[in-house]
């Protein structure tokens, strides 16, 4: 596999970031997961961590070095991250759940596989169009679809924070997935979330990305999502992955290029934060307490990644 990919989480006007994106991949798959939580105190960062460990820590086990069904893997790793979640709630005596949305997609042999539960979306970008688009399960996606508002008016709209798809809470998930999608030299995905796209559309993000270098382009991008958003903009997180470059300057070692032919079959490589150590996710815990909570969301995620 050859790609390029960068990824980045900012709090944006935010008190807490409860975003958490992470990738992964082998000599033969990619995976890419964006979360986004929900939940007093910290808990709607736990509830975004344990839904990316729970892909991340599941896809070394599997992947070898592809998966051998890509979409039962997404379906596995997202209700394991629902029990998870639960698990983690009923321990602490929470009065509610906390929740997250999720959004995650594997490549392998040319061919991507993604499924998602809210409103964190993926954009599959070809020549400058929006190729593909993932729906969001929330309420003013319903209304748009109803003819009762416009897709303008959704990012105004009083209800456009009611989702009715995430992991967490007491209802089995809405887990939605793609057709198999074969990518072709010079596809861009986008994982992202809302603080992204309700500042950027799907048109721009394509028009923008459509030959640039991704690690200028994205930085400058959540840039202008950020002053969108105006003084109450929202935590702002993004994966962006561009297949099968042509990689002339490969042997420079240029940022984000990335070539997995000399890898080992059983080797992966993981980029994810670690619960309360980006410094762009404010949290207000002591060193102590995060330890503690590292290990509870370690010990929950060990539970089903078995």
């Amino acid at each position: 596999m050859k790609f390029t990919i960068y990824q980045e989480s900012r709090t944006g006007k935010r008190a807490n970031n409860e975003d958490r994106v992470a990738y992964c991949y082998s000599r033969e798959a990619l995976l890419m997961v964006v979360a986004d939580g929900m939940g007093g105190h910290y808990y709607g960062e736990v509830a975004a961590q344990i839904a990316v460990q729970t892909l991340t820590e599941a896809f070394p086990n599997e992947s070898r070095p592809r998966l051998r069904d890509p979409f039962m893997f997404l379906q596995k790793g997202m209700l394991n991250a629902h029990r998870g979640i639960l698990d983690f709630a009923g321990k602490h005596h929470l009065l509610d759940s906390p929740r997250t949305t999720c959004v995650a997609c594997i490549v392998q042999n040319n061919v991507a596989y993604w499924a998602h539960s809210g409103d964190s979306r993926l954009y599959l970008l070809r020549n400058g169009k929006a190729l593909a688009q993932t729906r969001d399960h929330s309420r003013v996606r319903l209304l748009v679809d109803q003819g009762v508002i416009s897709e303008e008016q959704m990012t105004v709209h009083p209800d456009r924070n009611k989702i009715y798809g995430c992991l967490g809470g007491q209802q089995t998930p809405e887990i939605e997935y793609s057709r198999k999608t074969t990518l072709t030299a010079g596809d861009v995905l986008v994982l992202c979330t809302d603080g992204v796209w309700s500042g950027l559309p799907g048109d721009m993000l394509a028009t923008a990305l459509k030959s640039a270098d991704l690690m200028g382009a994205v930085p400058a991008l959540i840039d202008e999502a950020e002053a969108r958003g105006g003084p109450h903009a929202d935590n702002l997180s993004i994966i962006a992955v561009r297949w099968g470059d042509t990689y002339a300057d490969e042997s420079s070692g240029g940022s984000g290029l990335i070539s997995t032919k000399t890898m080992p079959r059983d080797t992966v490589t993981t980029k994810l934060d670690e619960f309360g150590r980006h410094p762009s996710r404010k949290i207000e815990l002591t060193e102590e307490e995060i330890e503690l909570a590292i290990e509870e969301i370690r010990s929950t995620i060990q539970k089903y990644s078995k």
